[in-house]
């Protein structure tokens, strides 16, 4: 994708047919005393990516644009889901900027590069590639684009599925994942993309997970386990996904598991013993502090309902439980305290440092580096670098 080193009164005009009349002048911005140009949040055009020059939704934000001392502009351009350019080149080159999510490029030589949020991805003048987001959730990169002679971009034919596919292949080849049975490999996946309400990655990774012999049940039960974390909202949405992917399945005759039913708690106990007597086990002492003191309402919610409802429902183990909430809290900001209580817990419960790489590495092809750095942060923090 690329935006021109001028626009026309019509951007879509500048896009595809790269001609640079009608160009934005320097009066649109704002020039301040010493000659800088402030463009305002929404003062350049926006549009929908032409359905000749990408394949699925993709949307394009003009930053700046070229001015009469520099030969290059800028924009956000983000891609749904799947969604990806046509094979092009520019005269002068690019830069590709990731802001959110996780972008593909290839080019015609079967070079493939992923990279993620903070990454840059420098495309030489007249290289043929495109470039686009994963099928499991959607992107959006900075772009810079160099002009020459008035031309920035040079499109080619349509990328094919075929060309795609092969592309998610070689990366899907390159990534080794140790540490994890399939199972927990799948129900982490399951579990990032729906922390993140990531709807299509969702559905595709709970196809993936159904295929792999992940029940039903474990499938649902994570989703629940997901609410303690994420709250009612995430978990719902998640599991009316579920839901939909089962039931399509079901109409396309494949014969999925359903699993164990869950546990429910002992007549002669309640809630808030069983979840005292587990929150010890997995914390490996009684949990006091001067929180808990100030607020110990949020003590008897986690004991009764966290700890004694949930961990008590059975069909996903406690090692289970921490890997999914490892994976949970690590796909969330300005969760770094209870990261950091969760990787203690987890490996009281068994969880080793290998299955705790391996929820890091997950993290790192699903949803991006900064993520998996997040656990791999944790683990030395709390069990120091063995």
């Amino acid at each position: 994708m690329s935006t021109g080193s001028s626009f026309g009164k019509a951007a879509l005009i500048a896009l595809t047919t790269l001609v640079s009349e009608g160009a934005i002048s320097k009066e649109q911005g704002s020039k301040g005393t010493e000659g800088q140009i402030h463009y305002p949040l929404g003062s350049q055009p926006s549009f929908t990516g032409p359905e000749d020059k990408f394949t699925g939704d993709v949307s394009v934000q003009v930053l700046f644009p070229g001015t009469d001392e520099t030969d290059y502009s800028g924009a956000y351009v983000t891609f749904s889901a799947g969604a990806h350019t046509a094979w092009h080149s520019h005269p002068a080159g690019q830069h590709m900027v990731v802001t959110e999510g996780k972008a593909l490029t290839g080019t015609r030589d079967g070079k493939v590069y992923e990279f993620s949020e903070g990454e840059t991805v420098w495309c030489p003048s007249d290289i043929d590639h495109w470039h686009g987001a994963t099928p499991h959730s959607s992107m959006t990169h900075l772009v810079i684009t160099n002009s020459k002679d008035g031309e920035n971009v040079s499109w080619k034919k349509t990328l094919s599925d075929d060309e795609y596919q092969a592309a998610l292949k070689q990366i899907a080849q390159a990534t080794d994942i140790e540490g994890l049975s399939v199972q927990e490999h799948n129900l982490v996946r399951v579990a990032t993309y729906a922390a993140a309400d990531q709807q299509e990655g969702l559905k595709i990774a709970l196809n993936d997970a159904l295929d792999s012999g992940v029940t039903i049940s474990e499938l649902r039960e994570s989703l629940i386990h997901l609410y303690s974390y994420t709250g009612f909202p995430r978990s719902l949405n998640a599991l009316g996904n579920l839901m939909g992917v089962v039931e399509s399945r079901r109409e396309a005759g494949k014969k999925d598991t359903m699993g164990a039913e869950p546990s429910t708690i002992a007549a002669d106990k309640s809630s808030r013993e069983v979840g005292e007597q587990v929150q010890t086990e997995l914390v490996g002492q009684k949990v006091s502090g001067p929180l808990f003191e100030f607020a110990p309402g949020i003590n008897d919610y986690l004991q009764s309902h966290l700890f004694g409802d949930i961990f008590a429902r059975g069909v996903l183990d406690y090692k289970q439980r921490e890997l999914l909430t490892v994976a949970i809290l690590a796909s969330l900001e300005g969760t770094d305290s209870q990261l950091n209580a969760h990787i203690g817990i987890a490996t009281n419960t068994g969880v080793s440092q290998a299955q705790l790489q391996g929820v890091a590495e997950t993290l790192a092809v699903y949803k991006g580096r900064k993520y998996a750095a997040r656990v791999t942060g944790a683990v030395d923090s709390v069990l120091g670098k063995q």
